[in-house]
């Protein structure tokens, strides 16, 4: 096997790690859904910037120095801190009040909120077929409000969120862990101040006599930052075009997850709305590889 075959090979196995995980990570919030959606948000940001400080410490890349003195980067991670930060309490509140299948529809949408962001911040033009996709996925979110009774709000959020935080990010020009780092910065004095005051209140989980939960709590940086790490090592191994093929593995594990483990069930409204968001992402993806064909 050639160099570069053993490249895209260690790519290929970085990002499904990456996604893999991620579609796996309602498992690790649903073991801790005896606690408020958000006091797990509060650890998961005070242990997430512990753990990536240290583990850019051990690979002596802890320059974040350089950040702070370049204001329009900063300025961004600053408002993506934000955007992260609210996309997982929101993440975390769906997973452990039975909404997976949910969250699940809204990492299906989020490829194609990102033609939207595109067109609004990028000025990019709409093909035929990325307007049929944007058609069906709005079909699919009327859909859900009318005939299921419910505005699809879980779903829009974290479709949304996490499209602009991926879209800011990349303008930020700063690499994945240490823009992690900043951004859990951001958040952690809001973070710390929540779990010390409810260390005090008396009404915290943390060191309160169940070793399950702190390990979890802690070890919650972990499953943040790791992810991360694989999928930054992943996508500069392999096309752009892999790794938007290889994102519906997340919902994808997610849906099976909240349908067969949680018992969330998937009633007919839904099956036609997420036939529809399929049937959009199909047309989405042909004309990636269209695209693809084309740079070729």
């Amino acid at each position: 096997m050639t160099n570069d075959n053993q490249g895209q090979a260690k790519g290929y196995l970085y990002t499904a790690q990456a996604f893999v995980s991620w579609g796996l990570l309602p498992i690790y919030w649903k073991l801790l859904s005896h606690l408020p959606a958000m006091e797990i948000l509060a650890h998961r940001i005070l242990w997430s910037l512990i753990f990536v400080v240290i583990f850019l410490y051990i690979r002596g890349k802890l320059h974040l120095g350089v950040i702070f003195k370049n204001k329009k980067s900063l300025l961004t991670l600053i408002i993506t801190g934000l955007l992260v930060g609210s996309n997982w309490g929101v993440y975390i509140y769906a997973v452990n009040s039975g909404q997976i299948v949910e969250a699940s529809l809204g990492y299906y949408i989020t490829p194609l909120v990102n033609v939207v962001l595109g067109i609004i911040f990028l000025q990019e033009r709409l093909s035929k077929l990325q307007l049929i996709a944007l058609l069906l996925a709005a079909t699919s979110v009327l859909y859900l409000t009318i005939d299921y009774g419910q505005f699809p709000w879980v779903a829009i959020y974290l479709a949304f969120s996490f499209g602009l935080y991926g879209l800011l990010k990349k303008k930020s020009g700063v690499d994945s862990l240490p823009a992690l780092a900043i951004e859990t910065l951001v958040l952690t004095p809001f973070a710390l101040t929540y779990v010390v005051w409810k260390m005090v209140d008396g009404t915290g989980h943390l060191f309160a006599g169940d070793l399950l939960t702190d390990t979890l709590l802690i070890l919650a940086g972990v499953v943040t930052t790791l992810p991360l790490y694989w999928f930054a090592q992943g996508a500069k191994r392999i096309t752009l075009t892999s790794v938007g093929f290889m994102q519906y593995i997340g919902p994808t594990i997610m849906l099976l997850l909240g349908i067969f483990i949680y018992k969330e069930g998937f009633p007919l409204e839904q099956k036609i709305a997420f036939s529809f968001i399929w049937l959009a992402l199909a047309f989405y993806s042909y004309t990636i590889i269209f695209k693809s064909r084309i740079a070729k």
